[in-house]
């Protein structure tokens, strides 16, 4: 009996993927958009104005240390909320929820306003997580394109970025093993593809999820570099003391900043300051100098040798 029913889930599974597959779902591998990317990408030559776009794993925060990075001449602008989807971004400010907590800083700019007068050099988006979720409930390739679109036709000018983020560390399957996979069988699919393919142009790849991997990896089969013993480390603490599964503390905030840099920039981040401020104005926790140079390094390798950043040979 038990094979029997083993059986029949087998065909079902097998049913459903051949149907997808003829109703055009097959997973998209992005085949017609590659030659966007064959040319390279043009690197800046000076300070940037950059636009995000997205929720709390964007944050004040860490806008705020990829300027202090960057240095004199770099401005932003940002637009968030409380695990805000693209499409609610796209909607307006009553789609988004905690629209007026999250953005009662002088840094927001209400998004269609900001992209549709060109002002910025770079308009990096991020979706909401359950990733999953927002492809299947929230229509992110729809709405990913429809940003890009926005972006690239403002400001032909202009580039577009994808700030790859995480999935909680209580989110199955394993945190670690898991984000190479999604990179490939979500957020490329869900995402790029289809942002590049409306906007007609490269729309470039900020691997903060895949650097974070790399990190904990390398800590974790080491015992630790420096302070950093493990993923939980990365992550905040809620006020009873427990582990926050999906936020970054400020050495996460830090690690995504310099992916960031690298990325939007083009340069290593190797000998940048550690010691930053937090949008507050109150100073952030520090990586110290041993862990802070290995991030550094480690952002640059990853960085580097992705083709998707524009940095590496495609």
């Amino acid at each position: 009996m038990r094979y029997l029913l083993a059986l029949l889930v087998v065909a079902v599974v097998a049913a459903l993927f051949y149907w997808r597959h003829a109703q055009g779902t097959a997973p998209d591998d992005g085949a017609d958009v590659q030659a966007l990317y064959q040319d390279g990408r043009a690197l800046p030559q000076g300070p940037l104005r950059v636009y995000h776009l997205g929720h709390s794993l964007v944050g004040r925060d860490m806008p705020a240390m990829l300027a202090q990075l960057a240095g004199a001449g770099h401005d932003y602008a940002l637009q968030l909320g409380w695990g805000t989807a693209l499409r609610e971004h796209f909607q307006g400010r009553d789609a988004i929820n905690g629209f007026d907590q999250e953005n009662a800083t002088p840094r927001h700019r209400e998004a269609h306003e900001a992209l549709s007068n060109g002002d910025y050099d770079a308009f990096v988006m991020t979706e909401m997580v359950r990733l999953q979720d927002a492809i299947q409930y929230k229509e992110s390739p729809l709405y990913a394109g429809k940003w890009a679109a926005k972006a690239g036709t403002a400001n032909p000018g202009g580039q577009i970025f994808l700030y790859e983020s995480w999935h909680a560390l209580d989110d199955q399957p394993d945190w670690l093993s898991r984000l190479p996979q999604d990179l490939e069988t979500l957020w490329k699919p869900g995402l790029l593809w289809p942002a590049a393919r409306a906007a007609g142009k490269p729309v470039w790849l900020i691997p903060a999820g895949q650097v974070m991997a790399r990190l904990v990896a390398e800590a974790e089969a080491r015992g630790g570099i420096a302070e950093l013993a493990s993923r939980e480390d990365l992550f905040a603490r809620n006020p009873d003391g427990s582990l926050d599964p999906i936020h970054p503390n400020d050495l996460g905030a830090y690690l995504v900043a310099l992916t960031h840099y690298a990325v939007l920039y083009g340069q290593s981040p190797v000998g940048l300051p550690h010691a930053l401020m937090r949008a507050d104005g109150s100073p952030a926790d520090a990586p110290s100098p041993e862990l802070a140079r290995r991030m550094q390094e480690l952002v640059w390798e990853v960085v580097s040798t992705q083709p998707l950043t524009g940095l590496a040979p495609p």
